[in-house]
C-alpha cells in the first residue's frame, strides 16, 4: 500500500514537478490549494504526511496547522515556507510540526523529508507493537478472581499509560487495546 500525501500550497501548480516525482517514487500525493480545502480533506480521509505551505491566502499555515492539531494531532506534518523569519518556525515548531523547509524546495529534499518521517514512524510503531504485546502478556496474566482491588487500579493505569502513547503511534494497536 503506498503512503498518501496531501499537500496544501497555493501554488501548487509550480510544484507539479514534485508530485510527479513522488508519484513515480510510490507515493500518493493530493494536491490542493488552501488551507480549508486541506482541513476538509483531513476530516474525510487519511493521509500518512501533510506538507503545508506557510503562506496561503485565506486560512495561512500555522492557522491550517491549529486545525490539523486538533483533528489529527499525530498526523506528520511539514511546513514549507518562502519566509526564513525565526518567529514563524518558531511558532511552527511550538505547534509541532515533523520539518520545516524553507522554498525553493527540490523533489529529493521532499522525497527525503518523506521518508526520514515515514520510517520513523514505522520503527516507533513496530517498538510500540512489541512492547505492547510483552506487557499485554504479562497483565493478563494478572488477571483472576482473586485479584485485589489495588491490583484493578495498577492495571487500569497502565491501561491509560498505553492508551496515551499508541495515540501517537499505530491506530490498529489503539483498536486491539
Amino acid at each position: 500500500m503506498s503512503s498518501k500525501i496531501l499537500w496544501a500550497d497555493d501554488e501548487i501548480d509550480q510544484l507539479k514537478s514534485h508530485i510527479i516525482f513522488l508519484e513515480g517514487k510510490g507515493f500518493e500525493v493530493t494536491p490542493v490549494t488552501n488551507g480549508e480545502d486541506a482541513i476538509s480533506l483531513i476530516k474525510t480521509q487519511t493521509f500518512d504526511i501533510i506538507f503545508l505551505d506557510e503562506q496561503m491566502p485565506g486560512m495561512d499555515g500555522l492557522a491550517t496547522l491549529e486545525q490539523i492539531q486538533v483533528i489529527r494531532p499525530s498526523l506528520p506534518v511539514v511546513m514549507i515556507t518562502k519566509s526564513e523569519e525565526e518567529s514563524i518556525m518558531e511558532d511552527a515548531i511550538g505547534n509541532k510540526i515533523s520539518d520545516y523547509l524553507i522554498k525553493p524546495v527540490n523533489p529529493n529534499q521532499i522525497l527525503l523529508t518523506v521518508k526520514r518521517i515515514l520510517d520513523k514512524r514505522r520503527i516507533q510503531n513496530e517498538k510500540a507493537a512489541q512492547t505492547y504485546l510483552k506487557g499485554f502478556n504479562e497483565l493478563s496474566s494478572k488477571f483472576s478472581d482473586q485479584t485485589h482491588w489495588k491490583e484493578w487500579i495498577e492495571i487500569y493505569k497502565t491501561l491509560t499509560h498505553w492508551e496515551l502513547n499508541l495515540e501517537a503511534v499505530d491506530e490498529g494497536l489503539q483498536q486491539v487495546l
